[in-house]
């Protein structure tokens, strides 16, 4: 009894000199981590990339109204796949503004990722996600975070992305930050089968009133601050998309899959494949791992599935086309 007493003390200790946030309230952890939902950079499953950016830049620092505005990368850095074209940095409070070549729309689980630069796991610059169907009305995902709302975290200091959940920037370079359209559901003014842009706003992460931004719980976002670099806030890699309005890739012959899979999501253990013609059939987990693959016949094909929870991508390939299927497994 003695010991755990001393244990917690010594935890409470640690808490108060280091800054560090133990609530049991968590959300996914870093990437590599069990439970975490980074998509690395060259998962099987992105199938479109931005194509299209406008850049409303941010000052270097806002409580300096003459410390210049951030100017490291260009709007073509953040177009095309991730780890490909650089950053575009956005400065305190900057927007920029993602067009795709088709329309993103709601399908199982994620619909789309967005990559930011950072180096490491705790540090984490952050951003408002919002989306459009027509590029006029926008709206925000619900975005929560449980860091600290007392002590600053400094221009280099740790953010944990346990405390964070719908805000982009939780993972570090290489990995995106997912999003899923479904949360927007009984939202008015959009179409979440039909979203044409992605709007990506620099979270201020000061903790002072006057520029702080918050939650929407209305809890102020502590992150790395200030930044009064030319790189400063918010540093965009890339947006990849998941579920598009073509929901094949763009190199094939044909836009209408001539397979049907289901049910969707999957509680059992048999997966249903109803084919047009012949084929291959395999499935990956949301990494891009390859867990196994079958030959597809005329007709209906049962498949054995025996994997865990989760989004796995499935791809159908013959000599006329190469399309991609998102399925959830649920145990």
């Amino acid at each position: 009894m003695l010991k755990q007493i001393i244990f917690k003390f010594q935890l409470l200790l640690i808490t108060a000199v280091c800054g560090i946030n133990t609530g049991t309230s968590q959300f996914a952890p870093a990437a590599g981590k069990p439970g975490s939902t980074a998509l690395k950079y060259d998962s099987i499953c992105f199938v479109d990339w931005a194509t299209g950016c406008e850049v409303t830049r941010g000052l270097r620092d806002i409580s300096q109204p003459d410390s210049g505005f951030a100017d490291a990368g260009t709007p073509q850095s953040a177009l095309g796949p991730a780890l490909q074209n650089g950053i575009l940095s956005f400065g305190d409070g900057g927007i920029a503004t993602l067009t795709f070549d088709a329309p993103i729309t709601n399908g199982p689980g994620w619909d789309f990722a967005i990559f930011e630069n950072s180096f490491l796991d705790t540090f984490l610059e952050l951003a408002f996600v919002e989306v459009s169907s027509d590029g006029k009305y926008f709206v925000r995902f619900p975005a929560v975070s449980l860091t600290d709302t007392i002590k600053q975290t400094g221009a280099f200091g740790y953010t944990f992305p346990e405390k964070i959940h719908n805000l982009a920037g939780k993972y570090r370079a290489g990995f995106g930050s997912p999003f899923d359209l479904e949360d927007l559901k009984d939202s008015a003014g959009i179409d979440i089968s039909n979203i044409t842009h992605v709007r990506i706003r620099d979270v201020v992460g000061s903790l002072t009133p006057k520029f702080a931004t918050r939650d929407s719980k209305g809890n102020k976002i502590n992150d790395p601050w200030p930044t009064p670099f030319p790189s400063g806030g918010f540093d965009l890699d890339a947006v990849g998309v998941i579920h598009t309005k073509l929901s094949i890739q763009k190199n094939t012959k044909n836009y209408i899959s001539s397979i049907k899979i289901g049910p969707n999501p999957l509680y059992a253990y048999e997966l249903n494949v109803y084919s047009k013609g012949q084929g291959n059939l395999s499935l990956y987990d949301i990494s891009g791992v390859k867990i196994v693959s079958w030959k597809i016949h005329i007709g209906e094909n049962t498949l054995k599935i025996s994997q865990h929870t989760g989004m796995y991508v499935v791809v159908f390939t013959n000599n006329e086309e190469t399309s991609r299927h998102i399925i959830e497994i649920i145990r």
